[in-house]
């Protein structure tokens, strides 16, 4: 049986205590750091399912080392916990790369639900993802179209990872929302719209077949023409 390697960032080490006291009864292995030198070298060294990222850490800013795990296209959730809970903070996180965002204090048995669902959610994405010549590697983190590289942001590549896991489903604004951001917007689902124009002139408006399309009343769904279909 497989082991879940978990990688706790925290500075308190009364905290960082706690929860590897509990990831630990609940079955998973895990190491644990406190700044965020020491936890790109242990990511370096070591290929986590999960990181648990604290942003206050003493030597740099826990969203600096969530850039530089997405820059090096790896792919373990994330999940931060933070001191910080205003809306533009969370936002900020998940805009970034993050999977999910808790705000401290926290009770341990709804962080480990998170923990839970988002090994669960890894855990069963398929790697790679075709509609006609546009090509997704989720592991990474990769788009192509007709073998030409694009370069998509964060919420991008998950928008469009979601789009293609679901291929012909017509996904409403508000389960895009939920799903990408994990949150809940409530009216503006109109940030949908935003991202999938860019999407747009990244991976449809030069190329002659249109992969993304509106459904009128819902929201969009990724699939080729009906005319292209065999």
């Amino acid at each position: 049986m497989d082991v879940t390697r978990v990688l706790v960032v925290e500075d308190e080490k009364r905290i960082a205590d706690f929860i590897s006291r509990g990831l630990e009864s609940a079955g998973y292995q895990v190491a644990t750091v406190h700044d965020g030198t020491s936890a790109l070298e242990k990511i370096h060294e070591i290929e986590f399912d999960m990181i648990v990222l604290d942003l206050g850490l003493p030597d740099m800013d826990g969203l600096k080392v969530l850039e530089k795990i997405r820059n090096r296209k790896m792919s373990p959730s994330v999940l931060i916990l933070s001191a910080r809970g205003n809306v533009e903070d969370r936002v900020k996180g998940l805009e970034m790369g993050a999977d999910d965002y808790l705000v401290k204090p926290f009770a341990f048995v709804e962080f480990l639900a998170r923990v839970r669902a988002l090994l669960r959610r890894g855990s069963t994405m398929p790697e790679r993802f075709q509609v006609g010549d546009l090509a997704l590697d989720a592991l990474r983190r990769k788009v192509t179209r007709a073998g030409e590289p694009i370069d998509l942001a964060p919420k991008e590549f998950s928008i469009l990872e979601y789009l293609m896991r679901h291929r012909g489903k017509a996904l409403s604004r508000t389960m895009i929302v939920e799903h990408v951001w994990d949150m809940d917007y409530d009216g503006l689902t109109n940030i949908v719209d935003v991202y999938i124009r860019h999407l747009r002139s990244k991976i449809d408006d030069e190329y002659p077949v249109k992969l993304i399309h509106t459904v009128r009343g819902i929201g969009y769904m990724i699939d080729l023409p009906a005319e292209l279909k065999s």
